[in-house]
Parts: C-alpha cells; sequence; structure tokens
C-alpha cells in the first residue's frame, strides 16, 4: 500500500446513470476496509472548485445500492475548462488533504480528469458511468444494462397497443453518437427495423422493409431509433416519411427521453459497480495513476484514461446481422 495516499475524493460528472450509487458505495467502503479516509465531492467538479467535500464512511452508503441517479448529484462545470477553475478545485483538494480522486462520468469527464492530472501531477482513477455504452476498454458502461432492461420494457408495452390497432411505432432511444442501446434493445424486444449513427439503412430501403413485412402478415411494426440515426431525419421527420410512402399505416412516435437514464440499477449493474469501485481504489493505493477500470472478458482491468477517450467503440457486427435476420 502506498503511504503517500490518505485521502481519496469521489465525484460523479456529466450524466446521471443507474449504478452510479453503488459505485460511490463501493469506494466509500473499499476505501475504509483499507484504512482510508473517502470525501464525497458534490456536484462534480463544479463542486471541486467550490470545496463542497464531506467525509464519508461505511454507514453514509447504506441502502444507495439500489437507488438510482447519483447522491453526490451531478453538474456540468464551464469553470472547469479554464486553468484557473482547475487551480481552484486543486488548492481545495491540497486544502483537505485529499491526495486522489475516483471519478464516476463519461468521456468529458475523463478528459477533465486527464487535463487535471497533467497540470498538477494529481492521481485520478475513472470508473466509466453512462448508458451509452461509448466508452474504450469495457464491455459494459454503469446504466448500461440498466438502460436496456428499461427500453425493453417500455417496447414490450408499445408493442401491445400496436398490434391492438394495427400501427407502426417509430420509438426513438437515447444514443446520439453510438446505436448500442437500439441495437440490443431492438433485438430483444423483436423490433422490426433498428436505425442506428453507426449504419446508413436509407429511407428507401427502411419502406422497402416494413412493406416486405406488410406483405410476409405483419400488420403493426415497432422501428428503434437511435436519435443520431444516420438518416440525417428526426423521428418525427421518419415518420412523415412512411406516411406519405405507406397511407395505410397509423403511425405514431414514442419518445423515450430521460427515462432509459432513471430506475433501480439491475442487478448486473449493481455487481459491476460494486467490482469497478474496489478495482478504482486499489489501483491509485498501487500508485497506479491516469486509468479508467472497465470490464474486459468479463474481467477488470485497467485501460489508459487517454485510450479510454480516443478510442473507437464499435457495434458488434454480428448483432447486426443478427438483427437482420429476426427481422424477417
Amino acid at each position: 500500500m502506498s503511504k503517500t495516499i490518505k485521502k481519496i475524493g469521489v465525484l460523479t460528472s456529466g450524466g446521471d446513470s443507474p449504478g452510479m450509487n453503488a459505485a460511490i458505495r463501493s469506494v466509500v467502503r473499499t476505501c475504509a476496509f483499507h484504512n482510508i479516509e473517502c470525501f464525497g465531492i458534490y456536484r462534480g467538479y463544479q463542486g471541486m472548485i467550490e470545496g463542497d467535500f464531506k467525509e464519508m464512511g461505511p454507514r453514509s452508503v447504506n441502502n444507495i445500492v439500489n437507488k438510482g441517479g447519483t447522491i453526490l448529484k451531478s453538474a456540468r462545470s464551464k469553470e472547469f475548462m479554464s486553468a484557473e477553475g482547475r487551480k481552484k478545485a486543486y488548492d481545495n483538494l491540497v486544502k483537505a488533504g485529499i491526495d486522489a480522486f475516483v471519478v464516476i462520468g463519461g468521456d468529458g469527464s475523463f478528459t477533465g480528469a486527464l487535463v487535471f492530472n497533467k497540470e498538477f501531477n494529481f492521481p485520478v482513477i475513472g470508473i466509466p458511468g453512462t448508458i451509452d455504452n461509448d466508452i474504450f476498454g469495457t464491455s459494459h458502461t454503469l446504466g448500461y444494462d440498466t438502460a436496456l432492461n428499461t427500453v425493453v420494457e417500455v417496447i414490450d408495452k408499445i408493442r401491445d397497443t400496436a398490434s391492438s390497432h394495427n400501427r407502426l411505432f417509430f420509438v426513438e432511444v437515447m444514443g446520439r453518437d453510438a446505436g448500442h442501446i437500439a441495437l440490443n434493445a431492438g433485438i430483444g424486444a423483436g423490433a422490426e427495423e433498428i436505425l442506428i449513427p453507426e449504419e446508413d439503412l436509407g429511407l428507401e430501403r427502411l419502406v422497402e422493409s416494413l412493406e416486405k413485412s406488410k406483405l410476409t402478415g405483419k400488420s403493426s411494426s415497432i422501428v428503434v431509433v437511435a436519435e443520431g440515426d444516420k438518416t440525417g431525419k428526426n423521428v418525427f421527420e421518419l415518420k412523415e416519411y412512411v406516411e406519405e410512402h405507406m397511407p395505410e399505416y397509423d403511425v405514431r412516435v414514442s419518445v423515450l427521453g430521460h427515462m432509459q437514464r432513471g430506475g433501480a440499477p439491475s442487478c448486473f449493474d449493481r455487481v459491476l459497480a460494486s467490482r469497478l469501485g474496489v478495482k478504482a481504489v486499489e489501483s491509485l493505493l498501487e500508485n497506479k495513476t491516469n486509468f479508467m477500470v472497465g470490464l474486459i472478458n468479463d474481467k477488470v482491468a485497467l485501460t489508459p484514461l487517454e485510450q479510454a477517450i480516443k478510442g473507437h467503440c464499435e457495434v458488434d457486427k454480428e448483432l447486426l446481422r443478427v438483427s437482420d435476420i429476426m427481422s424477417i
């Protein structure tokens, strides 16, 4: 164990995701296990700039493993993007005696941590928390599994209405730059078509596919659309296009929005958060810094933060093939 690290801070930054509380709990209790003090940093990097710290012990994280969101709150901080803002944050950490911190968030949060480390040589470790699953160096980010289950459950309910009324539903899910939620939830919920940012299906092919489905006896259809779909059309424009070319369909739109980011985390996310929190703290105690902890081949592994930020996280091509076969 390193003698230099006696106090570790933990913060959540960027968008919230289910499993963040479970990760906070894991960091706090791993610190306690190793007789290290732990401080919660409230409201992300903005709280770091304002010195919004609170000491946390094992009992301060009771009954949060099952809660969505983050008890430490999250906020975007423009001030932290400036050298002056980061210097304020550094001074506050030093004043509080905090020797290192764990940041739970996405690539924006990791970029901030990386810059901070380069400027002040301050030990940092990242835990990936985002429902989009778009971070390189881990097969699963915190909240992704929960979001998938939420989306599938909602689409199942929508399908009941679609089949009762011979309707076509466009269901928009989160994923501006990554189609992981749309692709996996689409297959899991039996969607007829899946539109994602990584693949350009094209509007004509979409109509052809829907017409083919109709000819084979399908009286209702579900099309799952990632918000960053490559057709360049938003979900309401897609609706208008299909109505124009297939007037026989009663077309409806359902935008799932922020409900995907809420709710109690799944068992998978709770276990993942617990594993990543332990690895994050123990890596800092081993003098490892500038890494992200993630899941690779079901083993907890370290990826350099820079690689996690810049690396490209691709969708599974085999899943695209499976989706084509399943939509016949």
